[in-house]
């Protein structure tokens, strides 16, 4: 059963599409905020495929998981609450933004590996630092964070909207 990462092309549209939308009915159902407005669109994850960005797991090769690198300064993270980042606002690092995995895999971690993968990748591509971000809410995302090593760094607001609040978080890779 191989289990492998790779960058996302744009055949994958589809199929990350419908992750995020399986994804966003899981929060739903969890009630979380997070992902219940028009976001992500189909928009936000071709623009990831086209930039390189966007990755995806596969399981025997069936597409289970999907996830952006990004490797830009967050405009998210410019300002930060309740904390700080460790090294500043202006520190280079990737971030790992709308990660989802098949809910029909649970139980089976492979959030976890794409995690580790993550990482990997983003140590390949030079970076020292990474940040991801979620909602207070999101108890399986805060749980695979925290089991990936990232630290707590304190509060953003997406798009400085006072009711769109995250927790952030830094993993140091040198």
């Amino acid at each position: 059963m191989p289990i492998f990462m790779r960058l996302a092309q744009t055949k994958d549209l589809a199929a990350i599409y419908d992750l995020i939308l399986q994804g966003k009915k899981l929060l739903a159902a969890d009630q979380i905020p997070q992902w219940q407005g028009d976001y992500p669109q189909k928009a936000d994850l071709l623009r990831d495929i086209t930039n390189k960005y966007a990755y995806v797991l596969l399981k025997d090769n069936q597409l289970v998981g999907s996830a952006t690198l990004f490797q830009e300064p967050d405009p998210n993270y410019q300002q930060i609450f309740a904390g700080n980042w460790q090294k500043g606002p202006a520190a280079k690092y990737a971030t790992i933004h709308r990660i989802t995995i098949d809910p029909h895999f649970s139980g089976q971690h492979l959030g976890d590996f794409f995690f580790s993968n993550l990482v990997s990748e983003a140590y390949r591509l030079g970076f020292c630092e990474m940040r991801i971000d979620t909602h207070e809410k999101n108890q399986r995302m805060r749980h695979l964070i925290a089991k990936a090593g990232f630290s707590y760094s304190g509060i953003v607001y997406l798009n400085q909207d006072p009711h769109d609040q995250r927790l952030a978080y830094q993993l140091f890779l040198k």
